[in-house]
């Protein structure tokens, strides 16, 4: 049981880039799949918000996709990770409300809240942002 505690106190520096990896994961997924399969996101856009488009559906899908894979390379790499991960909670946040109370919503928010731990945090080890700060030092 020591070895186990032993190991987790001295990885202790990794959580933060769990969480910034994670997060990077889920919104190239996201963002993958939008511009892969755009009709497969159609039900989770408000039907007002459709209305207000100047353009169809797809087009918007597949933007809001390429904008999830930038944030999701940004935040893989950990580059301008507090700047990335503000953008990257805004974008999740709207997302939470907009789709409402439900377990999409519940798993949105929860996403939102892993990017507001990285605005705090920064990228953490094992982030191109932690070397180029070393290397100005």
């Amino acid at each position: 049981m020591q070895k186990i505690k032993n190991f987790i106190i001295n990885n202790k520096n990794y959580a933060t880039v769990v969480i910034r990896v994670s997060l990077a994961l889920v919104l190239l997924w996201f963002g993958i799949d939008e511009i892969i399969n755009p009709e497969n996101w159609f039900g989770y856009i408000p039907s007002w918000l459709s209305y207000i488009l100047p353009f169809s559906l797809d087009f918007f899908i597949t933007l809001n996709g390429i904008f999830e894979i930038m944030i999701g390379v940004l935040l893989l790499i950990g580059l301008y990770t507090r700047i990335i991960a503000f953008i990257a909670a805004l974008h999740l946040l709207s997302i939470t409300i907009a789709v409402g109370y439900n377990e999409i919503g519940v798993r949105d928010f929860g996403l939102t809240l892993m990017a507001v731990s990285l605005i705090f945090s920064g990228a953490g080890v094992l982030s191109l942002g932690n070397k180029k700060e070393k290397a100005v030092e």
